[in-house]
């Protein structure tokens, strides 16, 4: 199943230091503003008492696909969608755009993990929310 659902939208400003000497932003910004966007939506769904102690999350692998260089000044919306989550983990998919035109798009598999850094199984409140 390659369903997926938009869980959350971040805006992000451009900043003047996200530039690199081409003039544009740097490639390894981009996976910046996904992760900015994903922390952001793990904590809508974690509690603030257990998010970043009792509970957290790790990426297993990343990717990006640079579709039109990013410049300043601007802000990026950054669109986090998710699909079917597995016992611990949650493949996630990115969308950077800017006024409703897409610059990139990537990918992140996500895996919830307990205070010791070992997979943990996703909170049934948690997988309600996401699938």
């Amino acid at each position: 199943m390659n369903e997926k659902k938009l869980v959350h939208i971040e805006s992000i400003a451009i900043r003047w230091g996200d530039m690199d000497a081409m003039g544009h932003v740097n490639n390894t910004v981009y996976f910046r503003y996904m992760e900015q966007a994903r922390i952001a939506w793990f904590e809508s769904l974690v509690p603030r008492s257990a998010a970043w102690g009792e509970m957290s999350i790790v990426i297993v692998n990343a990717s990006c696909n640079f579709r039109r260089p990013i410049n300043y000044p601007g802000t990026v919306a950054v669109q986090v969608f998710a699909g079917a989550p597995g016992g611990s983990s949650v493949p996630t998919f990115y969308e950077l755009k800017i006024e409703d035109e897409l610059y990139a798009d990537g990918a992140a598999t996500v895996v919830f993990v307990g205070r010791d850094q070992k997979p943990l199984r996703i909170p049934d409140n948690i997988r309600t929310l996401i699938q």
